[in-house]
């Protein structure tokens, strides 16, 4: 059984591809989930897959990608995955 997460990210994390950055960790990762942009200029996620491969996705998103910059990323375990198939960009 794996864990899940959601959460939200904010600094320059629209329009510098950080959706597809995350995507690409995802599939990377080989987790599920979702990612989408906010209309306050935050960008939320849901994941969920192995525990360190979860891990591994936070760590590396709180990076974020070389055009973009995280200057928050918040957010909470939940109690148990909703068994998502994939990982999709949201509208």
């Amino acid at each position: 059984m794996g864990k899940a997460f959601i959460g939200v990210v904010s600094g320059r994390v629209q329009g510098v591809g950080f959706r597809y950055f995350t995507r690409d960790l995802a599939q990377e990762l080989k987790v599920q989930g979702w990612v989408r942009n906010l209309p306050d200029g935050q960008v939320e996620f849901h994941v969920e897959g192995p525990e360190d491969a979860v891990e591994e996705l936070l760590l590396r998103l709180k990076q974020g990608p070389v055009s973009g910059r995280v200057d928050r990323m918040v957010g909470d375990w939940l109690p148990s995955p909703q068994g998502f198939g994939h990982f999709e960009i949201r509208p």
